[in-house]
């Protein structure tokens, strides 16, 4: 892997509102090209989560969920909607923690996150619907749709992540991180190469596209700034490039579980 000796990060302004069914990348390359922001060969844009799941149609109605049992006995135990809950069990493998208003689950694509990626802000319209947001059924997959069309559309290699926020374990707060990626190493292997004093590094793996996400989300924010989509200039890698599934640790190496 190298750096050149600075990055450059763009919002990327004038997005409209967007729905289910409509043609991301379409509306994606129309904002690029109204701006003047013309890709370069390995630029990486960072696209949130929200924005895909809206065009894939990833919406849930909530009036419409019928709870299970389980969903009624825990949204008691935490005081949350149990339709809620239901919607959150139904997204997930199982539940690792719950306390009051909060339920800490392995989602079904294998992160371990609160609510399974469960979402209310910024998706109720003006029509006083109850919409629950999910996660894209396959992120790294809606990466490479964007990635190969707006690669075709501007004629240059471009890379995509789909950015996330999550909270950390033993941390507070949440970041930026990727959920997909295309074009890029999502993670980049160090380990066998030497430190800065020829010492061979045995255990240093690279998250490459979460610290693109995290930078991104700088930009984006996680309130009401509307800025879903940042172009990132300036990176280089020799990397193969690799999903961001690759970013999830396997059980066999999760001391915690």
């Amino acid at each position: 892997m190298t750096r050149s000796g600075s990055v450059e990060l763009t919002a990327v302004p004038g997005l409209p509102m967007v729905q289910p069914g409509d043609d991301l990348a379409e509306l994606l390359g129309a904002a690029l090209e109204r701006n003047r922001l013309v890709p370069h060969a390995g630029d990486v844009l960072v696209v949130a989560q929200k924005i895909v799941s809206k065009a894939e149609g990833r919406i849930v109605d909530v009036a419409t969920v019928r709870p299970s049992d389980e969903a009624v006995k825990l949204g008691a135990e935490i005081g949350k909607d149990p339709r809620l809950v239901e919607i959150v069990l139904s997204e997930s493998r199982r539940v690792v923690r719950a306390r009051p208003n909060l339920i800490i689950v392995e989602h079904k694509l294998g992160y371990v996150m609160a609510n399974a990626g469960v979402d209310q802000s910024n998706v109720a319209p003006q029509d006083g619907v109850h919409r629950a947001l999910l996660l894209p059924l396959d992120p790294d997959a809606s990466a490479e749709a964007l990635r190969a069309r707006l690669s075709a559309r501007f004629g240059v290699a471009l890379a995509v992540i789909v950015s996330d926020s999550f909270g950390r374990a033993w941390r507070r707060g949440t970041v930026g991180v990727a959920i997909g990626a295309a074009g890029l190493p999502a993670v980049i292997d160090l380990r066998g190469k030497p430190d800065l004093f020829g010492r061979t590094l045995e255990v240093s793996i690279i998250g490459y596209a979460d610290e693109i996400a995290a930078a991104a989300s700088l930009l984006q924010g996680q309130a009401d700034e509307a800025r879903p989509v940042v172009l990132v200039r300036g990176l280089r890698w020799s990397a193969p490039d690799a999903p961001a599934s690759d970013l999830i640790r396997p059980p066999q190496e999760d001391l915690f579980r």
